[in-house]
């Protein structure tokens, strides 16, 4: 099932309400689900590897209190901080910038360009660092179970 972008998120605690979370596709949704945006956004940080080292064990970290607890919703939230902080410096380790693509115009409309390779090897060594965790939270054993039972309880 889709990541459900028509729900209140100004106004629902996906802790008490565990069942309005949808998984959706890698990332989606997580600047949106509190309270779990709140606690974990604080902690994401990937300029350095020193800072993206110390960013994916405190999320990390946050991940196993979630499972401990289990509380899907928390580590699938952190599980996605994770990755995003993957997604986000390896772009940045491709596009100084951190944008991907540029607009263009021509006659047949407005395009999207891909914007040329600067690689920055401070940034792909922080990806890596995510990557590494990422991997370690999408492959942990009750990060699966509580996964196959969200889906089975909520995603039909």
């Amino acid at each position: 099932m889709s990541f459900d972008y028509s729900l209140d998120f100004q106004n629902i605690d996906f802790r008490q309400h565990p069942e309005l979370y949808r998984i959706g596709k890698g990332e989606q949704g997580v600047l949106l689900v509190e309270p779990y945006k709140s606690e974990i956004l604080p902690h994401w940080r990937f300029k350095t590897p020193d800072i993206a080292k110390e960013s994916s064990e405190q999320i990390y970290s946050l991940f196993l209190e979630y499972l401990a607890q289990d509380d899907f919703v928390g580590a699938d939230m952190a599980r996605k901080f994770i990755q995003m902080g993957y997604t986000r410096s390896r772009r940045y380790a491709n596009h100084k910038s951190g944008r991907k693509y540029k607009k263009t115009s021509s006659e047949t409309g407005d395009k999207k360009e891909i914007l040329p390779y600067e690689v920055d090897h401070i940034k792909a060594e922080s990806a890596a660092i995510f990557k590494a965790k990422w991997i370690q939270a999408k492959t942990n054993e009750k990060y699966l179970q509580l996964l196959a039972k969200h889906k089975q309880l909520y995603e039909k």
